[in-house]
């Protein structure tokens, strides 16, 4: 679904920081995208999104060369490819129901058309109860799930997290995990950028490892 190859990566005229990654995302797989700090896992991240472009070498999205890509392509190539942010980006004003709505919204899709689908997916993330409440006085945990919600909700072919159990505590990373794995079942390709040696551990995944500017994989 997503393949690099020879690609690298640098900022302004500094040295390169990620170098010559070739790799595949396939459909309907699972993995983790490791790496110590500072290694360029959020990087990658966004070059997977096609919000940062290389330096050199070649991306392939669901199909396209992403180099050739127009921007009036990008929205609809990217609503295949949910993304949950670190910190979060749900809007302080709006309830967890209208956050997690909002991509529907704002392509002017008949709030009727949709108004349970969102519903359902909030229950399935276990903020049934949460509906109406606005990110304010969510907990951490229940924020990282409603940013989950908004990421399914165009029903994505790939789903790319970056570190979505930095914040939580152990129970809850594992209820995460699980929620993961289940939307993983359901034929949706995940990538799960962490640092959490211990949440690697629960589940025999491929490992993306980053480091020194090159990546090793691990099937």
């Amino acid at each position: 679904m997503i393949r690099f190859e020879n690609v690298g990566l640098r900022y302004d005229m500094g040295p390169e920081v990620l170098r010559d990654l070739t790799f595949e995302i396939r459909a309907r797989s699972f993995q983790f995208l490791t790496g110590p700090s500072g290694a360029g896992k959020t990087s990658l991240l966004r070059m997977l999104f096609l919000a940062l472009r290389p330096t050199r070498g070649t991306i392939t999205v669901l199909g396209r060369d992403a180099a050739t890509l127009k921007r009036t392509d990008l929205p609809a190539i990217r609503r295949r490819i949910g993304v949950v942010f670190q910190d979060f980006r749900l809007l302080d004003h709006m309830t967890t129901y209208e956050n997690v709505a909002l991509p529907l919204r704002v392509r002017g899709k008949d709030e009727a058309s949709y108004r349970q689908d969102v519903i359902d997916l909030i229950r399935w993330v276990g903020l049934g109860d949460r509906l109406d409440a606005p990110p304010l006085v969510l907990s951490g945990g229940e924020k990282q799930r409603a940013a989950i919600a908004r990421a399914l909700i165009d029903q994505p072919d790939i789903l790319l997290a970056d570190e979505p159990t930095g914040n939580v505590d152990p129970p809850l990373a594992r209820r995460l995990l699980r929620l993961f794995m289940e939307l993983n079942r359901t034929g949706t390709a995940v990538v799960i950028a962490t640092h959490d040696l211990a949440l690697m551990e629960q589940v025999e995944a491929r490992r993306l490892v980053l480091g020194d500017g090159r990546l090793d994989i691990y099937d």
